[in-house]
């Protein structure tokens, strides 16, 4: 077993950032931004420009403009042979990384060899107005064009405008950053921050009922008929009819996910299966999903008939055949009552069902300020020298949040605050860290995962501004690896706190889950399907959101085999029944008179209990209730985090890393196979061994009166006789005292041989016997 090294800090930190919430001074940016630490910028918007002089020998110009700061510099695009261009691009400059007094702004001519100089003006640092959201952007105005000498020339104006503002400026996310000055015109579009919606997703219900007249090419024989359904990239089928002639039923579902926008339509084929690969299509229907009816609750909608096209071959092309049709019976809807799962259930962002007519109001704000990481390994290699180019995703509900690229940074500053309606507290946003890799211009490059961090909202205190460092840990074929720390500050703020009480009373899904739900394989399989789309439709925005950063956000793998997992999974459930043993032993240790003074005070308790019976359940609500109380010193002050030992992730063998990380199906050379699958083999032995010894339990139960031994059933029903006589007659609470002060009797008063009813139920039959 590999252990990591102590050294190494897995565990969560409280940070005390500079931030205006809770802070009693309040500057303007406190009420709206007041999640993350001020970073000040230099802003230069460039409009347009108007009568530029001509420079070429053809009387006319190539402008581009050239905003300059100490060492970094912007330049926008150029325009061919145009006097009149308009740009209207931001640059933005880092107040922090500013080593001049004054601002130069270039307007040249693009030329083969050397770019002319059309114009250029200059401004003082000191005289920059401020401005801070939600004041009016600042009006931007024409200054005229000097030359080399200072002197105006004779046209040529630029307008722009320069004021010195924080990043909460409405201009921050689509501005040339000078952080990023070294990253060229093609990668510019992949470093800047952006808020995607997930696409709406529906279930697509297909009953299909019946089919009529159909048209098999072999009239001989019985033809067994199935249906295939294609969404896009998805196809299911019903299974072969059990009437087979021309004139088959089914009555089969068949779902499907689909995203609206509705792009593909639904295609219906019915087949009949002519050999083990060899199918016969007798007829084709291709249905738009606009036209299909949406329905909201679990009442039916109206079925409909559909004619079926087929297609011959003539003259070596397809042609539609219609001369005659055959038809199809289904009931189509779009459901609109389900949630379409695309997270797993048990860190889900989004409880609610999509139709929005069904939604409930929300029940507050959750408001996340992405501060910064430290530490981060290096990621990739460049130059000679590894580097990071770090950015940050949050996912809470339909909102996918992209914080802008820091180049090539291991303590990288994002300082960038979002916000989200929340409808259900028992949710969880994930926020992941990775390295971009398409800037530069490489498109072929993946965007590497360095963490991900999971916060409940349930585990948070309404109003309360929670500032931690959490830890980034990335589990790797060689073990966990810490590779940095990210800093968020996070805050639920609840608008309505009996809606939010009143919400742990409403069953977790939408009603339709229970009124007409689906089996675990369908919902694993439409899990799937949605994740696919989702990850689709984000990887075509601009910038895209890449395939490999959804399905790490959404845990595409988690239904993989996993020995570490299992490990871990039976040990939560050690840790759960750990209290149970822990009575047990208590109740042991009574019974057994290891403390005399406590085992006198439980027969007081019992007497009393037994004597009074009505003080029974008031006595176990009143013993949870101090429980708690007690318990309330010692709660959580901190979100809960991602833990090593928990997963056994510290302590997990390197063959079982590997076996976790190895491709489905498997990659490894087949002596390793052979070696996990006796493993495999080995364990379910085991597995196999406990169950059967639990039917065997039971199985001795329904044998006391099945009569199988019959001296035993004799015993047992007589047994009975006598008990139901007995208690008729006797007080219940005499009987209950009896039995209690039998089971807390002295140990001298006891036999180290198992009782009497155990050996008894020890001795009857089982149907272990009757196994090969």
């Amino acid at each position: 077993m590999q252990k990591l090294p102590q050294s190494v800090d897995f565990a969560l930190k409280e940070t005390s950032p500079n931030i205006g919430a809770g802070s009693v001074t309040g500057n303007k940016l406190s009420c709206t931004y007041d999640l993350v630490e001020q970073m000040q910028y230099l802003y230069v918007r460039v409009v347009k420009a108007r009568d530029l002089p001509p420079k070429d020998v053809t009387g006319s110009c190539d402008p581009y403009v050239e905003v300059k700061l100490g060492n970094y510099k912007g330049v926008t695009k150029h325009f061919e042979k145009k006097s009149n261009p308009e740009w209207n691009q931001v640059f933005a400059f880092s107040k922090d990384r500013i080593q001049a007094s004054v601002l130069e702004v270039f307007v040249k001519d693009k030329d083969v060899v050397l770019d002319d100089l059309i114009g250029w003006m200059m401004f003082d640092l000191n005289e920059v107005p401020k401005r801070v959201p939600p004041d009016s952007p600042l009006a931007p105005q024409w200054y005229r064009l000097e030359d080399r000498k200072g002197g105006k020339i004779k046209s040529g104006e630029l307008m722009l405008a320069v004021w010195m503002g924080t990043q909460a400026d409405e201009a921050f996310p689509d501005a040339w950053h000078s952080d990023a000055a070294s990253v060229g015109p093609d990668g510019v579009n992949n470093i800047r921050s952006k808020v995607y919606l997930s696409p709406k997703l529906w279930y697509v219900r297909v009953n299909v009922i019946e089919a009529q007249d159909l048209v098999p090419s072999d009239k001989s024989r019985f033809p067994e008929v199935f249906v295939k359904g294609t969404l896009g990239n998805q196809a299911l089928r019903t299974r072969t009819s059990q009437i087979k002639t021309i004139n088959p039923m089914w009555d089969d579902d068949l779902i499907f996910v689909a995203p609206e926008p509705f792009e593909e339509p639904l295609i219906l084929t019915v087949e009949d299966r002519l050999g083990p690969n060899k199918d016969e299509v007798l007829g084709k229907c291709v249905i738009p999903l606009q036209l299909v009816q949406r329905r909201l609750d679990h009442k039916p909608v109206n079925t409909r008939w559909f004619n079926l096209e087929k297609h011959v071959v003539l003259d070596g092309e397809l042609k539609k055949e219609t001369k005659f049709s055959s038809r199809i019976h289904v009931r189509i809807c779009l459901d609109g009552g389900y949630h379409v799962l695309d997270e797993s259930t048990h860190y889900s962002s989004d409880l609610r069902p999509t139709a929005k007519q069904l939604w409930r109001p929300s029940i507050g704000i959750l408001e996340l300020g992405v501060l910064s990481a430290v530490g981060l390994m290096p990621m990739k290699m460049k130059d000679g020298r590894g580097t990071t180019d770090a950015y940050c995703v949050a996912k809470y509900g339909q909102k996918w949040v992209r914080t802008r690229t820091i180049v090539d940074s291991f303590a990288p500053r994002w300082n960038e605050q979002y916000t989200w309606e929340v409808f259900d507290p028992c949710t969880v946003i994930t926020v992941g860290v990775f390295d971009n890799g398409h800037l530069h211009g490489g498109g072929g490059g993946k965007d590497s995962r360095i963490g991900k961090v999971r916060i409940r909202l349930s585990t948070l205190e309404t109003d309360r501004v929670y500032t931690h460092s959490y830890p980034l840990l990335v589990l790797h074929p060689a073990g966990v690896k810490k590779t940095g720390e990210v800093q968020l500050a996070v805050r639920f703020t609840c608008s309505s706190l009996v809606n939010m009480l009143h919400m742990y009373s409403h069953p977790l899904l939408p009603k339709m889950h229970y009124i007409q739900p689906l089996s675990v394989m369908q919902l694993d399989s439409l899990r799937h399907q949605a994740m696919q789309i989702v990850s689709m439709r984000l990887s075509r925005a601009e910038p895209p959101l890449r395939k490999e950063v959804v399905e790490y956000m959404l845990d595409v793998d988690l239904h993989k085999w996993s020995m570490r997992r299992s490990k871990a999974n039976f040990f939560r459930i050690m840790g759960v029944l750990s209290g149970l043993i822990a009575v047990g032993k208590w109740f042991d240790q009574i019974c057994n008179w290891k403390n005399p003074l406590t085992t006198i005070l439980i027969h007081l308790l019992f007497i009393i209990l037994v004597l009074y019976p009505e003080l029974i359940l008031p006595t176990v609500f009143l013993y949870l209730f101090v429980i708690g109380l007690w318990n309330f010193r010692w709660r959580p002050r901190h979100p809960p985090h991602m833990d090593t030992r928990l997963s056994h992730a510290d302590a997990a063998h390197p063959d079982e890393l590997d076996e976790e990380f190895d491709t489905f199906p498997t990659s490894r050379p087949s002596d390793i196979v052979r070696m996990r699958y006796d493993r495999l083999r080995s364990i379910a032995g085991r597995v196999q061994t406990v169950v059967g010894d639990l039917a065997t339990q039971g199985e001795r139960f329904q044998s006391l009166l099945s009569w199988r031994d019959p001296r035993a059933t004799t015993l047992f029903v007589t047994f009975c006789l006598i008990a139901a006589i007995v208690l008729y007659v006797t007080p219940f609470q005499v009987v209950g005292l009896l039995i209690g002060i039998y089971v807390l009797r002295h140990p001298r008063f006891r036999h180290k041989l198992p009782s009497v009813p155990l050996n008894f139920f020890r001795r009857l039959p089982a149907r272990s016997d009757s196994m090969l």
